[in-house]
């Protein structure tokens, strides 16, 4: 299939979650004899830190203004087997009017579901959901499962929708020996969200304050300077894919917290959830409905939103949490991978293509 999407970005993993999740998608497509072409606008904030240029089997198309592209996307949309737009996509509205006059696929992705459905209930603009919502889609395809599948169509028309989950490339996230300078009994990574930032004060600052003889480390962007540091918090500013399985090596347990729309909705894990078990490490995370369909609570993964059950997982010994970590490794290899997500899509978009012969 061709396939060519309109979305944020796949050219930098800074301060954002979709890249990495682009990244590896589209190398298992690639392997799957599917090829991509991915528009992005060139934004100031994210060029300092591309780390991407071209795309397996794809092409990969970085521009300044609409107009710039606006024929040669409307000769790529016209070629294709599958046209997409994505959440964030800064145009989005024009890439719609262009995709939903196509004769191929028209699909959109939501890889914020949770906060779109949350900031339209809040009389918010939407910028990528036009007056229409998703009706014009022939698939609308979803981040988050459960009760958002549901919010999708009700509160934006959409016809025919399917969850496309977080996953991971584990040619990308995988063990890797520890590093000194990301040593710490319990790391966190990710980009700083106010809605996150509770929990995080709750499971990793709290028990910073309560044990000063342990090291904690946080690793993101965009973290604010009245952030409540502690003299054993340490941090390192943004980290490229390549240095994640380093950082996850170095500690003894690692922590992922859920923001708080997704939270609330549930099914709908993180991306790094996936990253940090198939780097092997042991993960401690908040709860939400539907965790317990891709990890086991205490087998495959720990749960906990107090500083006293931090404290409790971070006392058990090193054989418990090594026993833990091989298991939740061992799930994610086996459930979500990039190239899981891939077959599922392609499954997905077969079905909404030929919808009478696959449901026959």
């Amino acid at each position: 299939m061709r396939i060519v999407v309109f979305g944020l970005t796949i050219s930098t993993s800074w301060g954002n979650g979709h890249a990495t999740l682009w990244r590896g998608l589209c190398r298992a497509l690639a392997r799957r004899g599917h090829s991509v072409v991915f528009y992005e606008r060139d934004l100031p904030f994210y060029a300092p830190h591309r780390d991407l240029t071209e795309i397996p089997n794809g092409r990969l198309v970085l521009f300044s203004d609409w107009e710039e592209i606006r024929a040669g996307a409307a000769r790529d949309v016209a070629q294709a087997d599958v046209a997409m737009v994505t959440s964030y996509c800064p145009d989005a509205p024009a890439a719609t009017d262009l995709v939903l006059g196509a004769k191929a696929l028209r699909v959109f992705y939501d890889l914020d579901t949770p906060v779109t459905l949350d900031r339209l209930r809040r009389g918010e603009a939407v910028e990528y959901v036009g007056p229409e919502g998703f009706r014009g889609f022939d698939l609308v395809l979803s981040y988050t499962g459960g009760p958002a599948l549901d919010a999708l169509r009700d509160d934006l028309g959409a016809g025919r929708v399917a969850p496309l989950y977080g996953h991971v490339d584990p040619e990308v996230h995988r063990p890797a020996a520890p590093q000194p300078h990301y040593a710490a009994d319990l790391s966190y990574l990710g980009t700083y969200a106010a809605d996150r930032q509770a929990k995080v004060v709750s499971c990793l600052v709290e028990p910073a304050r309560r044990r000063r003889d342990r090291r904690f480390l946080i690793g993101g962007a965009q973290y604010p300077q009245d952030f409540p540091w502690t003299d054993n918090i340490y941090f390192v500013r943004h980290l490229g894919p390549q240095e994640h399985p380093a950082f996850y090596a170095s500690s003894r347990l690692t922590l992922n917290v859920t923001r708080a729309a997704m939270a609330a909705m549930g099914w709908c894990p993180s991306g790094r959830l996936f990253e940090a078990t198939a780097c092997g490490a042991a993960v401690i995370s908040d709860a939400f409905d539907g965790l317990d369909a891709f990890y086991r609570p205490g087998e495959e993964i720990l749960l906990a939103e107090t500083p006293d059950a931090v404290l409790a997982a971070l006392d058990r010994s090193d054989a418990d949490l090594r026993r833990i970590a091989e298991a939740g490794r061992a799930r994610t290899l086996a459930d979500h991978t990039s190239a899981h997500r891939a077959a599922e899509l392609e499954a997905l978009l077969d079905t909404a293509r030929h919808p009478i012969a696959m449901e026959a």
